[in-house]
């Protein structure tokens, strides 16, 4: 084999895709994945992870026909549709004929039948709905050759870990394993590492610090008045492409409505939002037709877009870590970005912990007169 493989694959890829150069994740994890090792991978958010295990994937199975072979788990309906994307890309661009199947939740059970009819070579879902048919003997578990897990360290929270082991303990011990997240945390390793003896662990610079290039403020208000100062202060920056974290369903739609009521080009994904809902807000966000974007953490997480400007937090998270995915949506390519956290005063304790956390300093802004300021009114 030649010295220069892993280089010269990996950049065919990406090249191909319309990218300058492998990033480290990409180029560390091709030959491992390719000769069939299990690879757990750590690396920052925007670094191309996705591409990081389907390229060695569909070099490996590129001559595999109408067999379920790969299966990759995701912890939301959006990032199962993010990957499929790529997925698709991929085989464009490289006349790779792989093809891929979502199966989520929230779409009808008969039509996903249908498509797995079909044999796609790859599956792409979340654990519930997968675990749903290959009990039902839709999924052929024992051809399955390699289990992804994307966003590995969001299906061993609490509230996924027993049905993402569910789905893993259907498949052949010799399975290929991978997971992948922007942070792999000590306790999904533990969780990990009873499904392999020996998996690579592979962390690229980066994953847990937030670029000098993003700014940090907060602006502190009444908790019953951060709508109406998100829709102030959205006037007052000149914002290209956004996006408004709030988490909770109720929370979410009503931003979405008092927004909507004022004329914003705005979408929301994630909530109660059904498949083709949240489709249409993604393409819409990432063509342009929608300036601003609502979003819980789940619903985000693993999401890529490009240009994004500013990033607006109304609610405030508990992990530091969630803080750091969410930041990082701005200021990609040296860009300068900006994130505006709107708080009570008791969410300071957040702000103070994500400084001390991150190693990152925010800055108090003031809204009033319709403008952003740097300084308390009258002084």
């Amino acid at each position: 084999m030649p010295e220069n493989r892993k280089a010269n694959d990996i950049e065919t890829y990406v090249t191909k895709l319309g990218f300058k150069k492998a990033t480290e994740v990409q180029q560390s994890c091709f030959e491992d994945i390719l000769a069939g090792k299990d690879v757990f991978a750590q690396a920052p958010t925007g670094s191309g992870k996705t591409i990081a295990y389907l390229a060695p994937l569909f070099e490996k199975y590129k001559n595999v026909k109408r067999t379920n072979t790969v299966l990759i788990l995701t912890p939301t309906h959006e990032l199962a549709l993010q990957v499929a994307r790529t997925a698709n890309q991929l085989s464009a661009a490289m006349k790779i004929n792989l093809r891929s199947a979502v199966i989520v939740g929230d779409a009808g059970i008969g039509r996903q039948i249908e498509r797995l009819k079909e044999k796609p070579e790859i599956i792409i879902g979340t654990a519930t709905r997968i675990h749903e048919l290959i009990k039902k003997r839709k999924i052929a578990g024992h051809l399955i050759k390699t289990v992804v897990l994307d966003e590995g360290d969001k299906l061993y929270e609490d509230s996924n870990v027993y049905m993402t082991d569910e789905v893993v303990k259907c498949f052949m011990r010799d399975r290929q394993f991978l997971m992948f997240s922007a942070t792999l945390t000590d306790e999904s390793v533990e969780h990990a590492k009873k499904w392999t003896e020996n998996a690579l662990i592979k962390k690229s610079a980066g994953g847990r610090e937030i670029p000098a290039n993003i700014k940090h403020w907060y602006l502190v208000c009444e908790k019953r008045d951060k709508l109406a100062v998100l829709r102030g202060v959205t006037g007052a920056i000149r914002t290209k492409k956004a996006m408004i974290f709030i988490n909770g369903a109720n929370e979410s739609l009503e931003a979405l409505s008092k927004l909507h009521a004022k004329s914003y080009k705005v979408d929301l994904i994630g909530g109660s939002r059904t498949k083709e809902e949240r489709r249409k807000a993604m393409h819409d966000y990432s063509h342009g037709k929608v300036k601003y974007l609502i979003a819980t953490d789940l619903a985000a997480r693993g999401l890529q877009f490009d240009n994004v400007d500013t990033v607006f937090h109304i609610s405030m998270p508990e992990d530091s870590h969630d803080y750091l995915h969410r930041a990082g949506r701005t200021g990609r390519a040296g860009k300068v970005g900006r994130n505006l956290s709107i708080v009570t005063k008791g969410e300071l304790s957040l702000i103070r912990k994500y400084e001390k956390d991150l190693n990152i300093k925010f800055s108090e802004k003031y809204y009033y007169d319709g403008k952003l300021m740097d300084v308390p009114k009258g002084k």
